[in-house]
């Protein structure tokens, strides 16, 4: 779940607007900030492979930083996943766009919403295998047009078999053809790329055999993301100048129609369409689990915690769904500006989740003797240094939001937001708890 809620909207589409800024440089981008997604999942990993609990980073940070770390990281965590849900569906109406241009972006924006609130109320027993077989579907298509697009660029498969070559990547302005600055700038967009892949840890409390199972995932999932975007995005920018890419719709779809193959485009917008509606009903599902969980713990209102009859969450899976239909909103009055807008505010409460675990594992680590730290089953790499590293990344990475038009919006409402739960935390009173259920389920 954790390989299909990264797969989505950050690549087949959000990845244009970073290749814009920084042209064929987002391929060192996207490395950098990769090996940063694998020094967090690390640090995560060490926590949980130590003390596998079902409330993860949140019931970490209660531990080890305390009490108002742990509700800000739940609350926060919440309001990631309401976002990336207003992302995805603001992604499948760009991409029905494609289809039906006569029809307003917003119809199917609010009509995705509706239909994957649905689903979560009334087949919540086939979540697993519906998230399954669309995270296969992007994976499988993924793969399929980084072999074509590599057939393409070495041996001219539907080119009269003349190799397309390498030009592409230097050939339009150089490598870095709006400096170093653009692919500084880029960096936030990127980053939302690979926001997500923290959910893994939330298996912990459930996995049969965290010591075995969780290593093997977060090792192997980190290679993967890093050969999936990196591999797609160096087909795309060899096939065809950067300067061209995003200005369609999908770089992937406008890929297949460039080498001629109009068909299997029409199919890749139906993968990235039901791939957008895969992390949406995501979002919903672990926004609904993670407002129940809050309401258990005391720290979001009591009906929250009520189930159906069917053991489904059902207010909090409505109040869910209900919040992500401000995303109908921004698509209705700027359809243009949606995503970029969207995706500025997930990065900026991704990010600030990531901060939260990484602090939380350096308070972590400090907790622990140097017996008890030789006896990590599961270590972070270059400690401390690993951990510092990526704190300072991810803070630059928020002050460069602070020079890009459309994210610099985020830094207004991100911190806004984080007032109000803190201002809920103080007024409500939570400030007098001073526990938090350690399972957080």
């Amino acid at each position: 779940m954790a390989l299909g809620s990264t797969i989505g909207v950050g690549l087949f589409l959000g990845s244009a607007s970073a290749i814009q800024l920084a042209g064929p440089s987002i391929l060192l981008g996207y490395l950098v900030a990769g090996i940063v997604a694998f020094i967090v999942l690390r640090t995560l990993g060490e926590m949980a492979v130590h003390e596998p609990v079902a409330g993860s980073f949140a019931a970490y940070a209660n531990s080890y930083v305390g009490p108002l770390a742990g509700y800000m990281v739940g609350w926060g965590y919440w309001t990631y996943w309401i976002v990336v849900g207003i992302a995805e569906v603001t992604a499948v109406g760009i991409y029905m766009g494609i289809w039906f241009p006569e029809t307003p972006q917003w119809v199917w924006a609010l009509s995705s919403i509706l239909m994957m609130g649905a689903i979560n109320l009334i087949a919540v027993k086939v979540f697993g295998e519906f998230e399954f077989w669309f995270a296969l579907i992007k994976v499988v298509a993924i793969v399929a047009m980084i072999a074509l697009g590599v057939s393409v660029i070495f041996f001219g498969f539907t080119n009269d078999w003349t190799p397309i070559g390498l030009d592409n990547l230097w050939a339009h302005g150089g490598f870095f053809p709006n400096g170093i600055s653009g692919m500084l700038l880029s960096l936030q967009m990127v980053l939302f790329a690979y926001v997500g892949i923290e959910m893994i840890g939330l298996s912990a409390g459930e996995a049969e055999n965290p010591r075995k199972t969780i290593p093997m995932a977060i090792d192997s999932l980190a290679w993967r993301i890093l050969i999936f975007y990196m591999g797609a995005i160096f087909v795309i920018l060899a096939i065809f100048p950067w300067n061209e890419v995003g200005q369609q719709g999908s770089p992937f779809v406008v890929m297949f129609e460039r080498i001629g193959l109009r068909e299997a485009a029409g199919l890749i917008n139906f993968v990235v369409i039901t791939a957008a509606l895969s992390s949406c009903n995501a979002g919903i599902f672990s926004g609904g689990r993670l407002l129940y969980a809050l309401s258990v713990n005391g720290y979001a209102p009591a009906p929250f915690a009520q189930l159906s009859k069917y053991g489904v969450p059902h207010r909090a899976v409505m109040t869910t769904v209900a919040v992500c239909m401000t995303g109908v909103v921004l698509n209705y009055f700027v359809p243009d500006k949606a995503f970029q807008y969207i995706m500025a505010a997930v990065t900026f409460v991704g990010l600030m989740v990531w901060i939260a675990i990484l602090i939380t594992q350096i308070q972590f680590r400090r907790s622990l003797s140097p017996a008890q730290v030789a006896q990590l089953a599961y270590r972070a790499p270059w400690w401390p240094y690993s951990s510092w590293f990526a704190l300072a990344f991810i803070a630059l990475v928020v002050v460069l939001m602070g020079f890009h038009e459309d994210a610099r919006i985020a830094l207004v409402l991100g911190p806004c937001l984080l007032g109000v739960y803190l201002a809920m935390f103080y007024l409500v009173g939570l400030h007098r708890k001073t526990t938090i259920n350690r399972e957080f389920k």
